[in-house]
């Protein structure tokens, strides 16, 4: 059985992962490869950068959350240069605790997940290596056993800073198991593991009354005592909490600000001095990242209470707002679904992009530039340009937006799926089409009991714009399919179009193919075609010469000029194209009972939608009456 052959394989990964030796056989290590010593936040940042880095201008795409987030890639970028570049260059931002503040669902947990998942597969690699004193209830770096004294020589020798001191169990077996020989001291190989409370940590704060501060930093083992006689010997004393735990990685401490105040006492001596206090003991060392995430409503209650002022300084935010880019929100969903028992279900073509316009349309505020409405913004945010606008206004739109606060509030993607969800349920479909997702986003709002009267009005409003821009695109995509051999009409209208456009431009005249008759360029042709895009008269020289241009542009870098090589002129093809074929449509799709011409009609606009445009029979069906009755209206 396959099933037994990966469970061997298995075993034997896991066998060659181990490691045992000598701090003397670990000196020999990290001196050769001085990575073996990295601190928890360039292990971190090391391992985002292990998964490759995009550079596109001044931007950089960072892939290591390609998986599970999109939208974010400005988010991401500044957390990872602001917070873990700077943080692994030993800067004073590794003093910090890390908080993500957005609205819900969007997206803090799951940075959080991948980090920790991150960090259990990258110690498993060879370039993640991570060793630590073997029996140390804290994992900690070997390098700890080396002197104080000793340690600035070996720095300067070996360019290897050690930071921190030995837990108080290493210590007591230091003097009394090796007689301060740190040379025989064990020291294994270790990988970072949440389950086996490896290098990661979770802290989930409860009632304040019952929750024992252990949790965080340990606790007394009282049937040790009367065998080691004092609180005070580290053998009596668990080193379990999970700041110990989660030594040489990271604490995720969720609901931090919900904390009562002695569970944050701790992290004021650990972000700034990079240690706490447990029990009976001097201040333990712990080299770790802190990361925590709240919603913006808890952080402002947090900021008002003078109290938290000694925290609050020690704390970096870091805004995680929601996506507002309609291609990632698909993505969003299309994940969701797929983690689902409803990924089996067919989601018609389209289905989730009407879904993704609502979604997106409800987080964006509203710009002050004239002309630019919310539907315009969506797209300049998406990458397409708009009559008036073009991707040159986005950096502005953008710190418009981020100004006004845009993503920090809106619908959020988890309401969303549980609203396809009940669809799918109440239906037992086999194919959901976006219709039936928006009327279930729409039914949804009237049990949405923690929005306003407004806002409600405000939502349905939005559903009923991501409803018209659905039946646009409805409509293209039918009348496209009913486009036979769509490719070779438009670039018959193209070429026809060109060798006009090119008459024009140089003054001459063009060549009847049938009579030999010269003939002026067809004024009409080229304006029937350019008023579908709002060319207007005055500027219809300046079009056509921007053609001309693009295709000698073209022609010097051997590429060949299509209908789609200029976004305009394609769209003002595909228009023209669709207004010729519009009266045919109407006829074909709202007769009751057609005629065998017509229903070899429907059948290969079926096909087409079935084979080359993701539709199912049913959906395919569907949409074909769908926009029948929209252009009979």
């Amino acid at each position: 059985m396959e099933v037994i052959k990966w469970l061997r394989e298995y075993r034997e990964i896991e066998a060659s992962l181990e490691w045992k030796g000598t701090f003397a056989d670990y000196l020999q290590m990290v001196i050769k490869n001085p990575n073996l010593a990295l601190h928890a936040h360039a292990r971190i940042y090391a391992m985002i950068k292990a998964a490759g880095v995009e550079t596109k201008g001044d931007q950089k795409k960072y892939h290591f959350f390609d998986k599970e987030l999109f939208g974010l890639d400005k988010t991401l970028e500044r957390l990872i240069e602001e917070y873990f570049h700077s943080a692994a260059k030993r800067l004073d931002v590794r003093k910090r605790i890390l908080l993500l503040m957005g609205p819900v669902s969007g997206g803090k947990s799951t940075i959080v997940s991948q980090l920790k998942r991150g960090l259990e597969e990258f110690t498993r690699t060879e370039e993640g290596a991570v060793y630590a004193i073997e029996g140390c209830p804290m994992h900690e770096d070997p390098l700890h056993l080396l002197p104080m004294s000793l340690r600035p020589q070996f720095e300067k020798e070996y360019g290897i800073r050690v930071e921190g001191n030995l837990c108080p169990v290493c210590r007591l077996r230091l003097d009394e198991e090796f007689s301060g020989e740190v040379e025989s001291f064990p020291v294994k190989r270790i990988v970072f593991s949440e389950e086996q409370r490896v290098g990661i940590g979770t802290f989930t704060p409860s009632d304040p009354k019952s929750q024992d501060i252990a949790d965080l930093t340990g606790s007394i083992d009282f049937s040790s005592i009367t065998e080691y006689g004092s609180e005070s010997d580290p053998r009596a004393y668990r080193f379990d909490g999970e700041l110990n735990k989660a030594n040489r990685g990271l604490m995720e401490f969720q609901e931090m600000l919900k904390s009562d105040e002695k569970f944050l006492w701790n992290l004021l001596s650990l972000s700034q001095e990079g240690n706490f206090k447990a029990g009976r003991f001097a201040l333990i060392s712990a080299d770790e990242l802190v990361i925590a995430h709240t919603n913006e409503n808890e952080y402002r209650t947090f900021v008002a209470n003078k109290k938290n002022e000694a925290l609050q300084s020690r704390i970096i935010v870091m805004h995680v707002p929601y996506n507002l880019k309609v291609s990632d929100e698909i993505k969003i969903y299309e994940k969701l679904i797929s983690q689902s028992d409803i990924r089996n279900v067919h989601v018609a073509p389209h289905s989730l992009w009407a879904t993704s316009v609502f979604g997106v349309l409800s987080r964006l505020k509203p710009s002050k530039k004239q002309g630019m409405d919310l539907v315009k913004k969506m797209k300049i945010y998406d990458g397409e340009d708009v009559e008036g606008f073009n991707q040159k206004d986005l950096k502005e739109l953008m710190i418009e937006g981020e100004e006004q606060g845009e993503g920090m509030s809106g619908v959020d993607p988890r309401y969303v799926i549980n609203r396809i969800s009940t669809a799918l349920i109440r239906d037992e479909h086999a194919c959901i089409n976006a219709l039936d997702i928006l009327r279930a986003l729409k039914d949804g709002l009237s049990q949405h009991t923690s929005i306003t009267k407004e806002e409600r009005e405000n939502l349905l409003n939005l559903i009923s714009v991501a409803r018209r821009e659905y039946d646009e695109m409805a409509k293209k995509e039918v009348q496209k399919a009913f486009v036979y051999a769509y490719e070779e009409s438009a670039k018959s209208l193209l070429n026809n179009y060109l060798d006009n456009v090119e008459a024009f431009c140089n003054s001459t005249k063009l060549m009847d193919p049938i009579t030999g008759e010269e003939l002026p360029p067809d004024e009409q042709l080229m304006r029937s075609i350019e008023e579908h895009v709002g060319v207007s008269e005055n500027a219809k020289k300046t079009f056509r010469e921007e053609i001309l241009i693009r295709i000698s542009m073209y022609a010097r870098k051997g590429k060949t000029f299509s209908y789609e090589s200029h976004e305009r002129l394609k769209e003002a093809i595909e228009k023209k194209l669709f207004a010729d074929l519009k009266d045919i449509v109407k006829i074909t799709t709202s007769v009751e009972h057609p005629d065998q011409e017509q229903l070899k009609r429907i059948n290969g606009v079926m096909d087409r939608l079935i084979n080359e445009h993701g539709y199912c029979p049913i959906c395919a069906n569907e949409i074909v009456k769908y926009v029948g009755a929209l252009l009979n209206r």
